[in-house]
């Protein structure tokens, strides 16, 4: 038995056009096209037995014909038109399965086809099919459908990981809701694998088994000398790649920034090449690169660049001297080094002690931010604050994890590799776009734009989070799959996304603006039917910074206020 059992009688109208994805309709009667609504759904009657096509109506329209003639004419006065985007196809069986919806086109209608409207019990039974078809996947489920808040909003979880996504929306329109809310269903299964980029410290709320808490350290952190154990993380400088490096240490805008960059990488190379020699890690020695991830002492490095800096050579003439070829030419790059290593703020980077400088500390980091639900004692879900992170250098420190992230899936067999989810929070703060970079964003960028293209193969999915989509780096979001858009007030930002969206579905996107708080635009490979979805509340709220002025402004003000924030600021650290 058909889901649809519609009568000819109960025909919207007929279509007159069709074309790859779109048809026109001829609606009879005026009524009927005055009960029609953009973003609702209708049903045409397909070219093949056994199947109806299942569309979206993104238009209608009452045109007035040619009045001279209506007189004269017995022709009608006016059309009643509405052009409906084709969305999938409903099956009446698919093997041994009733009633099974397909987002794909395997006809189109024929001039003269019905077309009726999906409403009351069709409308009801046909959410029930798609809440019943996407739930037997490996469901993510969002909310309730705006279109019948009985049928529960399922996403396919492995599409929605596997083909990157966009999480995007104006302030207070609900992202952090629907973060928290997938972060939730990820922490729940068994081998979960996902880190987080926080960083205002917003995810703080959220508990639970399979989620766990770290911190860049601060330099209260620092001074308490907390470690890995307290939730508190170092990335120590040798983690960067050469290029990272150069990025914080060169200063490009200096002429002698050439060989500073130069001669950086051959003593860097030199001081790693001596750690693995006193270490005696032969094996590493023969295939090690600048970029390899090998601890080296900084005071070293230091030590031989002063050594260059003031080289003296012998002259001309027998007993006298002159300065060596790059004698006096690191001056500036040694004076940025050492007010880096000096920076309290850095002191993630410069102060981890020798316990950092250890062979197999970066087993013990990747085993803590990598490691899987129920492969440690941590939780699978791992939510990273970089709120302490000075702005000038957290793109380079958000894409130093990322790039541990990549090359750990990367150099892990096939046989032995376990996914892990990316969720960039923020990104425009760190992935902008190439125009808006600096040298530090270009780093960042180039990392997060590998990963977006080659991070499928090796198991890393990224999905990015961002109030700005304008502002977010084009070639990530072009590798974005799934759309998860909550209001955009902003024209620049709704055409980004409406530029992502299939040309069928471009004026579904109309309705970000007027989207309410917590409701969500969702398209993609990951969702049955592209659709309006009010987003559930989450366990544990997000502390998303929402205040409620015109009430906090009617109570009495905190004492010490000024003091405390005075005496956090000077300290670097929030008690």
């Amino acid at each position: 038995m058909s889901l649809f059992e519609y009568q000819d009688a109960d025909a919207l109208g007929k279509v007159t056009s069709v074309d790859t994805t779109n048809v026109i309709v001829d609606v009879a009667d005026l009524e009927a096209l005055k009960g029609l609504q953009v973003n609702r759904l209708a049903v045409l009657q397909s070219s093949k037995l056994g199947q109806h096509l299942v569309g979206l109506i993104t238009q209608v329209t009452r045109k007035k014909l040619n009045e001279i003639d209506e007189a004269l004419s017995e022709a009608p006065s006016e059309q009643n038109l509405c052009k409906v985007a084709l969305i999938g196809t409903l099956l009446d069986r698919d093997g041994d399965e009733r009633n099974v919806f397909r987002r794909t086109l395997e006809s189109v209608p024929e001039i003269d086809a019905n077309c009726f409207a999906m409403e009351g019990e069709a409308l009801t039974s046909f959410m029930r099919v798609i809440a019943h078809t996407a739930a037997e996947d490996s469901s993510l489920t969002l909310g309730r459908y705006t279109l019948d808040d009985e049928a529960t909003a399922f996403l396919n979880g492995n599409k929605f990981f596997q083909r990157h996504a966009f999480i995007g929306g104006s302030t207070g329109a609900g992202k952090s809701w629907t973060t928290a809310k997938i972060i939730e269903q990820m922490a729940a299964l068994q081998t979960a694998n996902g880190i987080i980029f926080d960083l205002h410290g917003e995810y703080s709320p959220l508990n639970g088994d399979g989620i766990s808490h770290f911190k860049v350290a601060g330099p209260a952190d620092i001074e308490a000398n907390k470690t890995i154990q307290d939730g508190i993380i170092h990335l120590p400088y040798w983690l960067l790649s050469y290029e990272a490096l150069v990025s914080l240490f060169v200063d490009r805008s200096d002429q002698n920034a050439p060989n500073q960059a130069m001669i950086m990488a051959r003593e860097i190379n030199s001081v790693k090449r001596s750690y693995l020699e006193e270490g005696g890690h032969d094996d590493v020695l023969d295939n090690f690169t600048v970029d390899s991830p090998v601890p080296f002492n900084l005071d070293e490095l230091l030590s031989r660049l002063n050594a260059i800096n003031t080289e003296q050579v012998p002259g001309a003439r027998a007993g006298t001297t002159k300065a060596g070829e790059f004698n006096g030419k690191l001056s500036r790059m040694i004076s940025r080094l050492e007010n880096k290593i000096s920076d309290r703020r850095l002191g993630f980077l410069f102060q981890g002690g020798i316990n950092s400088l250890r062979f197999d500390w970066l087993n013990e980091l990747a085993e803590v931010l990598l490691g899987a639900s129920g492969e440690n004692q941590t939780g699978g879900v791992k939510i990273i604050n970089f709120s302490e992170v000075p702005s000038d250098i957290l793109p380079l420190i958000v894409s130093l994890v990322a790039r541990l992230a990549f090359s750990v899936q990367q150099w892990t067999p096939l046989e032995l590799r376990h996914p892990v989810a990316l969720l960039c929070d923020e990104a425009h703060l760190y992935i902008p776009q190439r125009n808006q970079a600096d040298a530090a964003d270009d780093i960042s960028i180039q990392i997060f734009e590998r990963i977006a293209k080659e991070g499928r193969k090796y198991g890393v999915s990224l999905v990015v989070i961002s109030q700005r989509p304008s502002e977010v780096n084009k070639t990530m979001l072009s590798q974005c799959s799934n759309f998860v858009s909550m209001r955009l007030t902003n024209a620049d930002d709704q055409s980004v996304v409406r530029k992502l969206l299939p040309d069928s579905l471009g004026g579904f996107s109309d309705i970000l603006p007027t989207l309410d708080t917590g409701e969500a635009l969702v398209v993609g490979d990951a969702s049955l039917l592209p659709s309006r979805i009010r987003i559930d509340e989450p366990i544990n709220k997000p502390n998303s910074g929402t205040v409620n002025f015109w009430d906090e402004w009617q109570d009495e003000v905190p004492a010490e206020r000024l003091s405390t924030a005075i005496d956090n600021w000077r300290k670097q650290n929030i008690q």
